[in-house]
């Protein structure tokens, strides 16, 4: 298959970073990345641009960084309680999703999407767990969840 090379002006995900030379399609590149000024062609004046796109790539980067590091330490700080309904003797009605977890965050100021969400199968009954959020490619961080009964734990017999 033929492909054309591009250098790519700001960071595509799954693609590559700014500053990055990358081999894509041409309908890819001619219908995409070029009219979006996502990407330019590489031709011997783009190649100049190189360095700038490097320097600001290593900025944010380490701007991404440093944030990532900052939400871990306030994450470490959170704990989250999820009321759920309770049949007789404690036993769940359902379970615990990650749906729910990153509602009771956002609650709390702390916007993520699911795929920050690492190795979580749905809880499935009453008491403390932790959750691990991956924030950035070297930053991971734990919250502590908490399942409590919205109503009263009947006994069974």
């Amino acid at each position: 298959m033929p492909t054309t090379e591009v250098l790519l002006v700001e960071h595509i995900h799954n693609l590559g970073a700014e500053g990055d030379v990358v081999k894509v399609r041409p309908g890819y590149a001619r219908n995409f990345l070029l009219p979006k000024n996502k990407a330019v062609p590489l031709n011997m004046a783009n190649k100049k641009r190189l360095d700038a796109l490097k320097v600001a790539r290593a900025a944010r980067e380490t701007d991404e960084l440093q944030k990532s590091q900052e939400i871990a330490s306030k994450l470490k700080e959170t704990k989250v309680a999820v009321a759920v309904k309770t049949g007789a003797g404690g036993k769940l009605f359902g379970s615990v999703t990650v749906n729910h977890i990153l509602e009771k965050l956002q609650e709390c100021g702390f916007v993520f999407d699911k795929k920050h969400v690492t190795s979580f199968s749905p809880i499935k009954q009453l008491g403390k767990t932790s959750v691990k959020l991956s924030l950035h490619k070297d930053v991971e961080a734990e919250v502590e969840v908490e399942v409590v009964s919205e109503n009263p734990i009947e006994q069974s017999e």
